[in-house]
């Protein structure tokens, strides 16, 4: 494969107004961002799964600048009661969390807390909670209780629409029957368009040349690889 140089200083959107939506994620808009969604929570939580690349992460994004929560990168620990309770956030999303090596004492205590508290919690995984590895029976017991909404594979006219929003932020111009090529030979996932756009930038950056079918092609042996 060839090296590309990346270019730098480009931040993923989280925000809002950076959001694609379609009928993949449409289950999981209204169960997060309709008015009072929270209180149709049972037991004031939700968890969120879903594929790579689905836009989970950007929905709790969203959702956590909404509610003014406390954002948790799951992957990388849970946080401590102490800390949760000092800081006093109006609710949490948990992001990422394993469905095997999960710190399970660690989130039956925060599941207990937002209880009590009535604090939303909002837990993002690739699987359902149902398919984690869990062996507290109290956890099980929580996890059964909670609401599961699944963010679906996305469609064409989604991808089409990401494609475009991606090209836009990085101030791209690919002509109409380029991307359309493109999308059509690409595997549909959302993850590979954002890789796809990242490469076109730097195809440009190298060459200082429109991006063109003879680059798409390239591009598309590229991703091969």
């Amino acid at each position: 494969m060839r090296q590309l140089p990346l270019p730098f200083g480009h931040k993923r959107r989280f925000d809002e107004a950076g959001f694609v939506s379609g009928r993949s994620n449409a289950a999981a808009r209204t169960w997060l961002f309709a008015t009072d969604a929270e209180k149709n929570w049972s037991e004031n939580r939700l968890a969120l799964w879903g594929g790579q690349g689905r836009g989970k992460t950007h929905l709790l994004q969203v959702w956590g600048q909404r509610n003014d929560a406390m954002i948790v990168d799951a992957a990388q620990g849970l946080p401590d009661i102490a800390t949760l309770l000092e800081r006093t956030p109006r609710a949490l999303a948990l992001d990422a969390l394993p469905e095997q090596g999960l710190d399970e004492l660690a989130l039956l205590r925060i599941i207990n807390t937002s209880r009590e508290r009535r604090m939303p919690l909002l837990m993002v995984a690739r699987m359902p909670p149902s398919l984690w590895t869990v062996t507290l029976p109290d956890l099980c017991s929580r996890l059964r209780a909670t609401m599961t909404v699944e963010v679906g594979p996305a469609e064409d006219v989604l991808l089409y629409r990401l494609m475009l929003r991606l090209l836009a932020e990085r101030q791209l111009v690919v002509p109409r029957q380029i991307t359309d090529w493109l999308l059509q030979r690409l595997p549909r996932e959302a993850s590979v368009i954002e890789d796809a756009v990242s490469r076109i930038d730097a195809v440009t950056l190298a060459s200082g040349q429109p991006f063109d079918l003879r680059a798409a092609t390239r591009l598309l042996a590229d991703l091969s690889e």
